[in-house]
C-alpha cells in the first residue's frame, strides 16, 4: 500500500509541474478581419482591436483576407509601412502566426498602400505571468469579465513538453503495482 501512495503522489506532484497551458487562437481584426480600412477615422481598427485583447506566448492569430498579403515587420518598417524586408511574409488567404517570444510584434499588408490606409497591426505580447498571489476577484467583477468579447477563434489546451509521456509512465506503474 505504502508504494501506491509513493506512485499517486508522484502523479500529483508531475501533474502540477508539468500543468496544462492555455492557448487561444485570435481572429486578426475579430469579426471584420484583415481588410482595408474603409475611412479615415477607421485607420486605427486594428490597433483598436488588438488593446482590447491580451495575448500571452503561445497564442495565433489568424490573418483571413483575399487579394492580400500579412507582412511581420520592424517597428521603424510599421512606422514607414515598408515591405522590403519582412521576417515574415504571407500571401496564402489563410496566414496563423504563432506569438512565440513577448514583446511587440508588428503587422502590415503587403499590398501597396493598405498599410498607409490603416492596414496595420501592433500585438503586445504580455510577460509569462506567476501564479497569483492574491486571493481571486469578487464574484461580481468575475461575472463582469466574463462577458467581455475577444474574437478568440477557439482556446486550446495542452501538456507542456513531456509532462504527457511522463504522466502516462506514472499512471502505468500505478495500475501494474495494483
Amino acid at each position: 500500500m505504502g508504494v501506491q501512495k509513493i506512485v499517486l503522489l508522484s502523479i500529483f506532484v508531475m501533474f502540477n509541474v508539468f500543468s496544462l497551458v492555455s492557448c487561444t487562437e485570435f481572429e486578426a481584426g475579430g469579426e471584420t478581419g484583415w481588410i482595408i480600412p474603409q475611412s479615415s477615422n477607421q485607420s486605427d481598427i486594428f490597433n483598436q482591436w488588438a488593446s482590447k485583447n491580451r495575448f500571452k506566448v503561445g497564442d495565433t492569430i489568424r490573418f483571413k483576407y483575399k487579394k492580400d498579403s500579412v507582412l511581420v515587420v520592424t517597428e521603424d518598417e510599421y512606422k514607414k509601412c515598408q515591405t522590403t524586408k519582412p521576417e515574415l511574409y504571407s500571401n496564402h488567404d489563410d496566414t496563423v502566426f504563432k506569438l512565440d517570444r513577448p514583446g511587440l510584434f508588428y503587422f502590415i499588408s503587403g499590398v501597396s498602400g493598405h498599410c498607409e490606409k490603416g492596414q496595420k497591426m501592433i500585438i503586445k505580447v504580455m510577460e509569462v505571468e506567476s501564479p497569483p498571489q492574491s486571493p481571486p476577484p469578487s464574484s461580481s467583477l468575475a461575472a463582469s469579465s466574463t462577458h467581455k468579447k475577444n474574437h478568440a477563434v477557439r482556446k486550446t489546451s495542452r501538456f507542456l513538453g513531456t509532462g504527457l509521456v511522463t504522466i502516462s509512465i506514472l499512471v502505468l506503474t500505478v495500475f501494474s503495482v495494483v
